[in-house]
């Protein structure tokens, strides 16, 4: 992976346009890390591991709650990957704020009321998740890790475009259309090819972060 030290502001869902960038070797602005408003590492799971987005409507429908989140409480997402059964985000907050809980309760519950009657397609676990309909479609649990640094952003960032390429779903980050890899690519932060299984000067793979992510 190439050096890069430029500031960059983090941006806005997954398809920041490019815009947004300044300098060749942009990076996000890591000074609110270490206060409320600091910058997230998330993982959301669906429940029983239903592979609910693998259907492309549903990742519309999953960008469309995101979208109502930010506008109702403002943050910024520098990183995402949507896999069919769970995701991972990078989410910077605004400061003085570091209420990420309310704002991933308020997605889930978006997103499940966007299904509408086809919510009764997934399998319910127990007569106690029927009461709570984002329960239906979602772990009630998901995994946060603050972010320390520059050096620990850099290592999530990885993980978060990598995570494709380790679950076997595609062999190259650049080939998994939900995620922010190419946005990151177009800011000059990766080599196109950065994570491919099939070229042998590939980059080591990022460490493994299970124990905080939940997989």
């Amino acid at each position: 992976m190439v050096s890069h030290r430029h500031h960059v502001q983090p941006f806005v869902g997954w398809a920041l346009p490019t815009s947004f960038f300044t300098g060749q070797r942009p990076m996000p602005n890591y000074r609110r890390a270490y206060v409320p408003g600091g910058t997230f590492f998330l993982t959301v799971v669906t429940h029983h591991r239903n592979s609910i987005f693998s259907e492309p409507e549903n990742i519309q429908r999953l960008r469309n709650a995101l979208k109502e989140v930010m506008r109702e409480a403002p943050f910024q997402i520098p990183a995402a990957v949507v896999l069919p059964d769970h995701m991972h985000f990078l989410w910077c907050l605004p400061r003085g704020d570091r209420d990420y809980s309310r704002r991933v309760g308020r997605m889930k519950v978006l997103f499940t009321r966007s299904l509408g009657h086809t919510v009764e397609s997934y399998p319910v676990g127990s007569a106690s998740r029927r009461k709570h309909r984002e329960s239906e479609i979602w772990q009630r649990r998901f995994w946060e890790h603050t972010i320390a640094d520059e050096e620990d952003f850099e290592r999530h960032l990885d993980y978060i475009h990598y995570n494709p390429v380790k679950h076997g779903l595609v062999a190259c980050a650049h080939l998994w259309p939900y995620s922010s890899f190419s946005r990151w690519v177009q800011a000059g932060y990766y080599n196109p090819e950065w994570g491919c299984c099939c070229d042998d000067r590939r980059p080591k793979p990022p460490a493994d972060l299970d124990h905080e992510a939940g997989e």
